[in-house]
């Protein structure tokens, strides 16, 4: 059981394809607009329930419950050496070397 106000995740699907605007590239056109955000639990639950939560924003919104206490996952992609040449430019351009 997971408590009320904990925090978590959720998933919505909030268009299935079929629903999707005509105007859209065909491969993005074939999938749903999906959403996934994160609050405080406002009743207890079970993973996988239907659950409102509170955002950080303040916004009661209703999903899926998919993860508790989950973290944040960023990331730019993957290594691309061209990246360090840029930034050996970019020193060199501003403070006349790498070596700062």
């Amino acid at each position: 059981m997971i408590l009320k106000n904990s925090w978590v995740q959720i998933h919505k699907i909030l268009l299935l394809p079929e629903e999707r605007t005509g105007s859209l590239p065909p491969d993005t056109k074939k999938v749903p607009f999906e959403m996934w955000d994160k609050g405080f639990l406002m009743n207890d639950a079970k993973m996988g329930d239907v659950v409102k939560i509170i955002t950080i924003t303040g916004r009661i919104i209703e999903g899926t419950l998919i993860a508790v206490n989950p973290s944040y996952m960023h990331n730019y992609g993957t290594f691309i050496p061209e990246i360090l040449e840029i930034d050996k430019m970019v020193k060199t351009s501003l403070f006349g070397g790498d070596d700062q």
